[in-house]
């Protein structure tokens, strides 16, 4: 029995009290004040002029896609070191994912692959209409190299950041970058509306394009009118109402995740082969909202391995996890192309995601320093 999670809601009574004005006002479906508040709020945080909440980030990659016309014969330079929704909603449009590989010091996608296979796929003709970097685990990519890669190609610029809410990136705030970015409120990120997400754009005409087929593209007429294909993915009142109150936390909740980083960072410090993934959490360039942290483990130099380590966490009842399986190496994109330098493989192999959430106490962190150090030295 786990008793001590990876990153669970840190939910309490502000969003209790929230939830339940929000019901009591009647106000139970996809529309209300507190769903238009929470996207005028959230802009308003990164800086972006337009934002539309969704049921998950995948809906918002989706309908991003949807919106610019990728579709079958495309294909879609993207991170490899990823959860799998980032490349599920290209393929759910009926586009080629190309998997790009990463930067060794934090994971994030690697520009210089990025921008040789970009000039490569259009000399052999390809449609290349959208590129998609991922901000790994709380961290921004360098995304104003990979804007000009795009800008370069003629490529929408989709970020997913669906990691790395309440980051920025030299001044500039994760989900105020590119033709579009995407935020995730599932129950394991930063803040939570339980599920659901966020596209947020400066471009006014994608961002009403992506409201209307968020609600099965109806056309403003008295009677159900269709001309194109729409999707149920708009966030309820209900959900927005929590996200307000989570909101409203962000930045405390945050500073929490960065003192375990910080705390993280102290142990391993002189432990010959293990190092945390990112090698600041703040400098000239990076503020990161330290959503979890992961240690890299190297066997040969450390004397353990992160499975080894996993395991001695799991027997006291602590969570971790590895990193992210890359796609090229998932079943399910066996065909698809991929431009690698092994560090995606290298870092799945040697990474380990320890407990960061918010809400962890300091007897629970207590308790997971203890084991992990023990574990390290064994």
């Amino acid at each position: 029995m786990l008793s001590t999670l990876l990153s669970p809601p840190d939910v309490g009574d502000l969003e209790q009290r929230a939830v339940m004005q929000a019901m009591q006002s009647g106000w139970v479906a996809p529309a209300g004040p507190d769903l238009l508040a929470f996207e005028s709020e959230v802009a308003g945080r990164v800086g972006a002029k337009h934002a539309v909440a969704l049921s998950s980030g995948t809906a918002a990659l989706h309908l991003a896609l949807v919106s610019w016309g990728v579709g079958p014969g495309d294909i879609v330079p993207v991170s490899t070191l990823t959860f799998a929704a980032t490349a599920n909603a290209i393929r759910y449009v009926g586009a080629e994912p190309c998997f790009i590989d990463c930067r060794d010091d934090d994971g994030n996608m690697d520009v210089g692959i990025l921008a040789r296979t970009v000039r490569r796929l259009i000399s052999e003709g390809r449609r290349v209409p959208a590129i998609v970097p991922v901000d790994l685990l709380g961290r921004c990519a360098a995304l104003d190299a990979v804007a000009e890669i795009a800008k370069d190609a003629g490529a929408r610029l989709l970020c997913d950041s669906a990691e790395s809410f309440g980051a920025t990136y030299r001044g500039r705030a994760a989900g105020s970058w590119g033709d579009a970015s995407v935020l995730s409120f599932n129950g394991n990120k930063i803040m939570t509306t339980s599920g659901g997400g966020m596209l947020l754009t400066d471009d006014g005409v994608l961002a009403a394009h992506v409201r209307k087929l968020s609600t099965q593209a109806r056309e403003p007429v008295p009677h159900y009118e269709h001309v194109e294909i729409g999707f149920n993915y708009r966030l309820s009142n209900i959900l927005a109402a929590l996200g307000r109150a989570q909101l409203s936390r962000l930045d405390e909740m945050i500073a929490r995740r960065r003192e375990w980083r910080s705390r993280y960072r102290e142990l391993v410090r002189g432990v010959h082969g293990v190092r945390v993934l990112g090698s600041s959490d703040v400098s000239d360039d990076y503020r990161d909202n330290c959503w979890l942290t992961a240690l890299i483990i190297e066997p040969g130099e450390a004397g353990t391995t992160a499975e080894r380590v996993a395991r001695a966490l799991f027997s006291e009842g602590i969570e971790s996890r590895p990193l992210w399986k890359p796609m090229h190496l998932q079943p399910v994109f066996a065909s698809s192309p991929a431009a690698l330098n092994g560090n995606a493989e290298r870092l799945f192999r040697r990474g380990l995601s320890l407990p960061s959430g918010s809400g962890m106490t300091e007897p629970q962190f207590d308790q997971v320093i203890a084991v992990l150090g023990k574990a390290l030295k064994a």
